[in-house]
């Protein structure tokens, strides 16, 4: 188990280094030590998913001692942070977000502040996601502030494979007697996001991709579920994509 009080905590995100969502990560992190470095992009990098930056020079900004800013995706950071900027004293465990808006059902796939904690767990450092679910334009952090650190000093005290990292959602407004921490399920939604065809002053043809549907899966064990009804949802995610009952059955099949 890990010694929050004595751990060195690497912080990361996909809305940025100045997004506010960080700012409360790295505060409430504080909580439990003071060993805390914030490694994140230098700007907003959502939607970006586990993608690596190959094709041209990533440059590390410091803003401070324990503060870099990388011009990169959320994986190169976590890349960078374990293999160069933390390379003498590497974490004992990443957390990445707060993200500002939920990571539910295949939000997953596209998430940057999921895929930085893959990175991690990918290096063998245990990892947690933290997203704040909203649908108002303005985003209420207040329950991330309420249940964190219990949520946290929950989650380590059980030990996961460290092939899998942790997803947490915060919902947008507890239920009445207050949010429950619940184990869930990853979600699914009908297929198919909205794509709207506009033109731009120049009548060419552009095309922009609306909100993420938003219909709710018929399992309650569900992470969209979860959330809808203003509990917290917690989701081991596995980094084997292996879908073990077709493997046997193409098995048998090749046989």
């Amino acid at each position: 188990m890990i010694d929050l009080q004595n751990a060195r905590i690497l912080i990361c995100n996909d809305d940025g280094i100045d997004a506010p969502g960080i700012k409360l990560l790295e505060s409430l992190a504080r909580q439990f030590s003071d060993d805390v470095w914030v490694v994140a992009p230098s700007i907003e990098q959502s939607g970006a998913g586990h993608s690596l930056t190959l094709h041209r020079p990533l440059r590390i900004h410091a803003r401070d001692d324990r503060h870099f800013a990388v011009d990169g995706t959320p994986t190169d950071c976590i890349l960078l942070a374990l293999q160069v900027i933390m390379r003498e004293t590497p974490p004992d465990i990443v957390l990445s977000g707060i993200n500002r808006g939920g990571n539910l059902g295949e939000d997953v796939t596209y998430s940057g502040t999921v895929a930085a904690a893959m990175e991690a767990a990918l290096l063998n450092i245990p990892a947690i996601a933290f997203s704040q679910y909203f649908s108002q334009k303005l985003i209420n952090w207040d329950i991330a502030k309420a249940h964190f650190v219990d949520v946290v000093r929950s989650l380590i005290k059980v030990e996961w494979p460290s092939n899998v990292l942790i997803n947490v959602n915060f919902p947008e407004n507890e239920r009445d007697g207050g949010a429950q921490i619940c184990v869930t399920r990853q979600g699914q939604r009908k297929i198919g996001d909205h794509v709207e065809e506009r033109l731009d002053p120049r009548g060419e043809v552009y095309y922009w991709v609306g909100a993420i549907r938003s219909e709710l899966p018929e399992d309650k064990n569900a992470d969209l579920h979860v959330i809808a009804k203003g509990d917290i949802s917690i989701t081991p995610i596995g980094l084997d994509f292996t879908d073990n009952v077709t493997h046997e059955k193409l098995t048998k099949a090749f046989q």
